[in-house]
């Protein structure tokens, strides 16, 4: 009876035991999924991203010149013709500069506020934003609101637009309004909007405005390149008119972020764009026809502000990929690939802004490939925004600061 009893009394405890260890295992795992959900995504991927930290300094030997001042928040830059720059401010200024004299005119036009004759969304990410000048006309991309158009706490709602005029004695003239994204937001960031033009297309960068999956949906504009004729008309080769129905007629590609950088590239041909992640994940991709580069459901390497997961992996192959990657973020900006005499090692290669770090760095290209990095200015001009290169190939500069110079950056 005893015997029975004793061995009962061990089956018991060996049950118990099981059990203890099985809820042990439970709660471990539940741990380390915990720790996984706040731990930064690159720390579980393969792809190597790139740290701008590990960047070697430029062998290249130039100067910093200061061309003109007072330019306040500048955002975008275009060569009128070889001696002559504009640049846009983003409270909605265009200024016509002299590089060689540092004169600079303003120029009239009619999209600002009647009232105040600035941009109504320049206190926060939006305002003028870029300029592009191609054919005798210019090309601007700005926030834009329709009839001052409020929700109930007074904020404006607006849109990412397109418009282009000719100058004509320090005045726009022919001033049309082009593309106006849909739907109108009432957020004030994540507008884009870079632009370039190939063969007889206007390609723009259009943010998300920080509705996230919004990018996903090719029934809005936020979070996609569009593509439209030089005049606004629609192609008729766009997504939409092949398999696509349910896309907007402007869209080319979704599932971005908040896209600030366009370029063409002269060793493909094709255009290449800059974008900010969120807490890391800033990349540079390629524009691809009907092409989906996978926000929100992937973060290419970021996470949340506050360090929560996005998606279960940085990258997906049903979406697009970035060429490079970084984690930590940059704050990417421009990108252009460099042309001229200046600077002749660095032919071919890709130039790129970032201004919460900056940085002017080089991307060596070899073979359509990055085969090596570099910094060219850290932390010496301010919050570098945008960048040109004369036909002699001194580069130009502008930053994101209140009465900020035009910066020339030349052979020593």
């Amino acid at each position: 009876m005893f015997f029975r009893t004793k061995n009962k009394f061990f089956t018991l405890n060996i049950k118990f035991l099981k059990l203890y260890k099985i809820q042990k295992h439970i709660f471990l795992l539940f741990l380390f999924f915990f720790i996984y959900l706040l731990l930064p995504q690159s720390l579980f991927s393969s792809v190597n991203f790139s740290d701008y930290r590990d960047y070697k300094k430029t062998l290249a030997n130039f100067n910093i010149t200061k061309v003109t001042k007072g330019i306040n928040s500048g955002w975008g830059m275009t060569f009128f013709d070889n001696n002559l720059l504009l640049v846009t401010e983003k409270s909605g200024r265009i200024l016509l500069i002299n590089t060689t004299s540092g004169e600079k005119k303003e120029i009239n036009y009619t999209i600002n506020s009647k009232k105040t004759k600035k941009n109504p969304f320049a206190n926060g990410q939006g305002g003028l934003l870029d300029i592009l000048y191609h054919d005798d006309y210019i090309y601007i991309s700005f926030s834009y609101t329709e009839n001052n158009q409020k929700n109930f706490r007074g904020n404006l709602s607006g849109s990412t637009a397109i418009a282009r005029g000719k100058l004509l004695n320090q005045q726009m003239i022919d001033f049309k309004i082009i593309m106006v994204s849909q739907p109108s937001l009432k957020v004030n960031k994540h507008w884009g909007c870079r632009m370039v033009i190939k063969g007889n297309y206007l390609f723009a960068s259009i943010g998300e405005r920080g509705y996230g999956m919004i990018a996903q949906d090719p029934t809005k504009h936020p979070g996609s390149i569009i593509r439209i004729k030089l005049n606004g008309e629609i192609p008729t080769d766009n997504p939409k008119y092949q398999e696509n129905p349910n896309w907007l007629p402007e869209i080319y590609q979704i599932g971005l972020r908040n896209p600030q950088g366009m370029t063409i590239s002269p060793h493909d041909g094709e255009i290449y764009f800059s974008q900010h992640g969120p807490r890391g994940g800033d990349n540079i991709g390629k524009v691809k026809f009907a092409g989906n580069f996978g926000w929100k459901e992937i973060a290419w390497g970021g996470s949340e502000y506050y360090g929560g997961k996005i998606g279960e992996v940085p990258f997906k192959d049903k979406y697009g990929k970035p060429i490079i990657a970084w984690v930590p973020s940059i704050a990417i900006g421009q990108i252009g690939f460099y042309k001229g005499q200046t600077f002749k090692e660095w032919e071919g290669d890709l130039i790129g802004t970032a201004t919460k770090t900056g940085l002017l760095f080089r991307l060596d290209f070899e073979k359509n490939k990055i085969v090596d990095k570099e910094i060219i200015i850290k932390q010496k001009l301010g919050r570098i925004r945008d960048f040109e290169v004369d036909v002699k190939g001194d580069i130009f500069i502008i930053v994101d600061d209140y009465d900020g110079f035009l910066w020339k950056l030349s052979r020593k």
